[in-house]
């Protein structure tokens, strides 16, 4: 019971952080927050797609034949 009314009296904590804080910082802490998810997420699409890609780089098409 007493973890439960720590983590309450933390959570208070950071509710009086936040409102403490200025709308600018408040923005910027947001704008970081999303850039870091952002960058998470591109480095998780590039991830998969080097690996479902790679197969394929190694195949070519062939080349027609010319005529001369």
């Amino acid at each position: 019971m007493s973890a439960r009314r720590d983590k309450a009296k933390a959570f208070l904590m950071r509710e009086d952080v936040s409102k403490k804080m200025s709308r600018q910082e408040r923005l910027a802490a947001k704008l970081r927050e999303n850039l870091r998810r952002r960058k998470a997420q591109a480095r998780a699409v590039a991830g998969a797609g080097a690996d479902s890609a790679a197969p394929d780089a190694t195949e070519s098409l062939p080349n027609p034949a010319r005529e001369s």
